[in-house]
């Protein structure tokens, strides 16, 4: 059995000058980065601004598991599958963090015969957004020093520091650390942590920023610290937003590939579900839905996260509306959540299937709460067996959802037409009525046990000391009316990783509340969640190798 890089190094790839064709973008409409990847210039997304829209399409998942789902495997299958039919499709999804890429995930260019390519490139530097990213945020943590050092005109408290430094690795060592020992020219001497890039306030600002103007204005709205009133002090105060537009001028523009069969993918932008808001950029999924009559993209880990995070932040900001939604899950995910250790996962276990197949249900009532229509694809293994499949099938059409089996991961767009066919079908014959799940006027403590109760299934939450202050000195400086961006913990319904299927009798616990006022929203910290991972005992790094031809091993 060839690995997903193996296969990805044998495509043969079309020059992305021939896949920008297809879409009517000419040459020098691109700026290029090499044979196979390029940036949309910002000429060609004004000419398209007026075209109409094309039908948006979200893919989420179950709650991820050790055996695997294959939420962006079935995105790009699905998108080949449109191919294979004679539809016009493009696919908007995230770029990879080179954080899980060397840890324990691995890369995220889907899998198979369904990946976006150049596989190697995309799962590491890519086009240097993340780099543009990290050097912006680093600059500002930078110019924040740097204020206090020399004066520190705007009163900033430096116990009430709130903005982070960034790296885009997993590096526990830098969650919490100790700044400007040393001389007394060296700075003062505070505490400061770090976050991994994709955690950071810029990357939600980049994915939700809609032109530069509204970047910078963004930009100078984020909240860095507090002054020694309790007063709100923001970069624009620090005069870094300049500086910072420009390392980002770039990055703004969505980067164009494409997948192994030459469909359009728009990859750009890549906050975390689990610690962010979880979808790639505005900008590129408006672009996708200008260029194409159907847009496929994409929410990170399970629908509890992603997808609410992409119709309660993405959708209500930007007043995108999917039409339809596809929720994957697989036979030995649902085992898994069933209590079927992982190395077991290969027998027949209706027992277990049933048991496990909770999680699903879950998902789907939550889905259905946002009135988009629900399309259930089975990630197909070799492993299933007829019974666990018809069994699944029945239980979803019980539940008003259309099912069809996925094969992408072995054959491509051909193995998705059973599910792009669904789809289609489903856009024909039902309406979305999308809405959020809240209304902005809630206060941000009902915000969060409505997310808890509705979407988790919590009896309630309990707020550390610290997290109620938070959320009341937020309110009172006029934050109240923000939707919420909630991290906790991806594999499981609750805050605990622990508890499986479809845990019940459980509060969410809040320790932490943070505004991300550039962004858009109010950060909330639950479980034992970190901002920072870490890495494995035996990290994916171990086996990443290149050989004297420069031909890369191992990444995935």
């Amino acid at each position: 059995m060839k690995t997903d890089i193996q296969i990805a190094q044998e495509a043969v790839l079309e020059p992305i000058t021939k896949v920008a064709k297809a879409l009517q973008i000419d040459e020098d409409e691109l700026e290029l980065y090499g044979k196979y990847k390029a940036k949309i210039s910002d000429e060609y997304l004004q000419k398209i601004s007026k075209n109409p829209d094309g039908k948006l399409i979200l893919v989420t998942a179950i709650n991820p598991t050790p055996a695997g789902e294959g939420k962006t495997t079935t995105s790009v299958g699905l998108g080949q599958a449109f191919g294979k039919l004679g539809k016009k499709a493009v696919i908007a999804l995230r770029e990879p963090s080179l954080g899980p890429c060397f840890g324990i995930k691995g890369g995220a260019a889907g899998g198979g015969y369904s990946q976006v390519v150049p596989m190697e490139d995309l799962n590491l530097h890519f086009t240097g957004d993340f780099h543009a990213i990290t050097s912006a945020n680093n600059l500002l943590a930078a110019i924040l020093d740097n204020h206090i050092q020399q004066g520190n005109e705007l009163g900033i408290d430096t116990r009430a520091v709130v903005w982070k430094r960034c790296l885009d690795m997993n590096d526990r060592v830098l969650r919490n650390i100790v700044v400007g020992l040393g001389n007394k020219t060296d700075g003062t001497v505070r505490e400061d942590h770090f976050v991994i890039t994709v955690a950071s306030e810029i990357m939600a600002v980049l994915c939700l920023s809609t032109d530069m103007k509204d970047l910078k204005e963004r930009l100078s709205r984020m909240v860095v610290a507090y002054n020694y009133q309790g007063e709100p002090v923001t970069a624009g105060q620090l005069q870094a937003v300049g500086a910072m537009a420009a390392l980002l001028k770039d990055a703004l523009k969505p980067n164009l590939i494409q997948t192994l069969e030459h469909t359009p993918a728009l990859v750009h932008g890549g906050p975390f579900a689990n610690i962010a808001h979880g979808c790639n950029s505005v900008r590129a999924t408006k672009a996708a839905l200008k260029m194409a009559d159907y847009v496929i993209t994409e929410a990170g880990f399970g629908a509890d996260l992603g997808a609410e995070k992409f119709f309660d932040i993405k959708c209500r900001m930007s007043g995108l509306k999917p039409d339809a939604v596809v929720l994957v899950a697989t036979i030995r995910a649902l085992k898994y959540n069933g209590g079927v250790p992982k190395a077991e996962l290969a027998s027949e276990n209706l027992k277990a299937l049933k048991a496990g197949i909770v999680n699903l249900e879950k998902h789907i009532e939550n889905l259905h709460k946002y009135g988009v229509p629900v399309i259930v694809t089975l990630n197909s293994f070799v492993t299933d067996t007829e019974a666990e499949t018809s069994f699944v099938k029945q239980f979803c059409e019980e539940r008003d959802c259309e099912f069809a089996i996925s094969e992408v991961w072995e054959k491509g767009g051909e193995g998705g037409i059973a599910l792009a066919e669904k789809v289609l079908d489903t856009l024909e014959n039902k309406k979305s009525d999308f809405k959020v799940l809240y209304e902005n006027e809630l206060s941000l403590k009902d915000k969060i046990e409505t997310i808890a109760k509705e979407i988790y299934g919590a009896d309630g939450v309990v707020y550390s000391a610290q997290a109620s202050k938070q959320l009341l000195k937020l309110e009172e400086l006029g934050y109240g009316k923000l939707p919420v961006c909630i991290a906790k913990n991806q594999y499981s319904l609750s805050d605990d990783p622990e508890l499986l299927g479809r845990p019940q009798n459980f509060e969410v616990n809040v320790r932490e509340a943070y505004v991300s006022a550039g962004a858009g929203f109010v950060v909330v910290l639950t479980g034992t969640v970190m901002t920072m991972p870490g890495l494995p005992k035996k990290p994916a790094a171990y086996n990443i190798d290149v050989n004297e031809d420069g031909v890369i091993t191992g990444l995935f």
